[in-house]
């Protein structure tokens, strides 16, 4: 019998050892000047952009510039969190520039009386016309098909999660201190939210979705869980970043991808600061219109007031949850050890 457990063992250990990923996954977080541009790159499988920023030759250029840093000459995969301009508007022509294998998104534009999202939209939807790419529309609940890092969606076309994610669920006692706030009823309430997971490392990546859709993610048990890193959803937009989510998913560091005169404002600067297991607060600008104590410290500001220099910030992640954010700016590492 023992003879036999152990020749089990021994055959199911590749199997098992299969499961956990080696290697380290890069993020990479563009100067899109307060859009939204974020590369996830495994060290195997396929890569994910999510959002491509505004429209333009100049946010075309600086993404093509990341890319070939990040060793990309195709996308695999590029989700379209939702049709707001900062975060479609640049698709098009960077889809003309770089290979894209398939495009995510949550389906119709919802925001009909707003004319930047409907060019937007349009110009979106006319490139997809021509048959060159695959298209998936993102459900809450379901598991996008990316290999090399599992990606989760938990909100999608104003929809979230019926159940919580495996290991969550527990009651938040953070929902009394949240007030409620009122829908917006736009396309930010739409946005495409993921949890994206290598290893024992968890990633939050909600897009620009409201304070008031965060709700019953969160409340009154938490659906997602604890996380390592949150991309601030909304550029730091006191809209979104509501104390239920960010005390909820407890992340040991955020990474505010906020323009210097857009985002990062002070009531969800504090919130997000004052969260119980944060240990650093990344910026990819200094916002200038804030105070010296709602910017953290410039070694962890990708850009500084000044000429615009595109700097980015750079996230290597481990499959025990170490990771390290490198400035581009700098050239300097904080690591952070596994929990």
């Amino acid at each position: 019998m023992k003879r036999f457990l152990a020749a089990a063992l021994l055959i199911a250990a590749p199997f098992a050892l299969a499961q956990k990923p080696s290697g380290s996954l890069k993020v990479y977080f563009a100067d899109v000047e307060g859009g939204q541009a974020t590369l996830f790159v495994p060290p195997t499988g396929e890569n994910m952009l999510v959002d491509a920023g505004w429209p333009g030759a100049k946010n075309a250029d600086r993404m093509m510039e990341l890319l070939k840093a990040a060793g990309v000459k195709k996308i695999d995969n590029l989700v379209i969190t939702h049709y707001h301009v900062d975060h479609v508007g640049g698709v098009p022509e960077l889809a003309a520039r770089i290979p894209v294998t398939r495009f995510i998104d949550h389906g119709v534009n919802r925001e009909e009386d707003n004319k930047a999202t409907v060019t937007g939209w349009e110009a979106y939807q006319k490139m997809l016309a021509d048959g060159h790419y695959a298209h998936l529309i993102a459900k809450p609940g379901k598991t996008l098909p990316i290999k090399g890092m599992r990606v989760e969606v938990v909100s999608a076309d104003g929809n979230v999660l019926d159940k919580p994610l495996a290991g969550a669920g527990a009651a938040n006692p953070a929902c009394a201190a949240s007030i409620l706030k009122p829908a917006e009823n736009s396309e930010n309430d739409r946005s495409v939210g993921m949890i994206i997971t290598f290893g024992k490392l968890r990633i939050a990546d909600l897009g620009d979705l409201t304070w008031a859709r965060e709700r019953p993610l969160m409340c009154p048990v938490n659906k997602l869980g604890k996380v390592d890193i949150y991309v601030v959803s909304h550029h730091g937009f006191d809209r979104s970043s509501s104390p239920a989510l960010v005390d909820g998913i407890a992340p040991r560091v955020a990474i505010m991808d906020n323009g210097a005169t857009k985002g990062g404002q002070p009531g969800a600067w504090e919130i997000i600061d004052h969260s119980p297991r944060l240990k650093d607060l990344w910026q990819l600008h200094t916002a200038i219109h804030n105070d010296a104590a709602h910017n953290t410290a410039e070694e962890r500001i990708a850009n500084l007031p000044g000429p615009d220099s595109g700097h980015y910030l750079l996230l290597t992640g481990h499959a025990d949850a170490s990771f390290s954010v490198t400035n581009s700016r700098t050239g300097k590492t904080v690591e952070y050890p596994a929990p």
